[in-house]
């Protein structure tokens, strides 16, 4: 009897503190985390969504946004991101998985660098890294400064815009302060072909 009382004990015992952890840690302390990313950072806490010029969500500002084929033929009126090796599908993540010695990785940076050069109209050695190579997930909204303004003419004439109107669009978003110290300056593609696109409609 004595021994069924002490289980009974320590199973009420487990059972209190089961729901004393559920409740905190289950309820009052995601509660808590939640709160405080809504009241410190709500645009990144919500995921950093952007709306297009009609108010309406256009995705998230972490993340490309880009119209492309199958093929990874990118839309010629904007921006384009880097190369993807999951055609900036924002449901999956992926890098290329190709290595520096690897024949297949030489031969995708020459085929890019050749269709990239023809695009924007400048020589192959004009057109950077970036361009041509695919970020660890394929999914990175930024570009660098090169590879912006090299694209500047071909957005504007798209857009019958002024090119020293797009440049000062590249110019806002080119990231500075802290951000560019700790990496390099970048230009945010989502955000910039927003930008356009609002430049375009009050244009219109």
């Amino acid at each position: 009897m004595n021994t069924m009382s002490g289980y009974l004990r320590q199973a009420g015992t487990a059972i209190r503190f089961l729901l004393l952890a559920t409740i905190i840690l289950g309820l009052l302390y995601p509660l808590a985390v939640f709160a405080a990313g809504q009241l410190a950072g709500p645009f990144q806490a919500n995921g950093s969504i952007v709306k297009d010029p009609a108010g309406q969500s256009a995705g998230s500002a972490l993340i490309a946004q880009t119209a492309a084929d199958e093929s990874g033929t990118q839309d010629q009126q904007w921006f384009h991101a880097r190369p993807s090796a999951v055609v900036w599908d924002p449901a999956s993540s992926s890098a290329s998985n190709l290595g520096p010695n690897d024949a297949k990785l030489l031969e995708a940076v020459t085929t890019h660098r050749a269709a990239i050069a023809a695009t924007e109209g400048v020589r192959p050695q004009e057109v950077p890294a970036d361009a041509v190579t695919s970020s660890g997930s394929g999914l990175d909204p930024h570009i660098s400064v090169d590879y912006a303004t090299i694209q500047v003419p071909r957005v504007a004439r798209a857009h019958g815009l002024e090119t020293q109107d797009v440049q000062k669009l590249v110019d806002k978003q080119t990231s500075s302060g802290l951000e560019a110290f700790l990496s390099q300056p970048s230009v945010n593609v989502t955000l910039l072909n927003l930008d356009i696109a609002r430049l375009a409609a009050n244009r219109g």
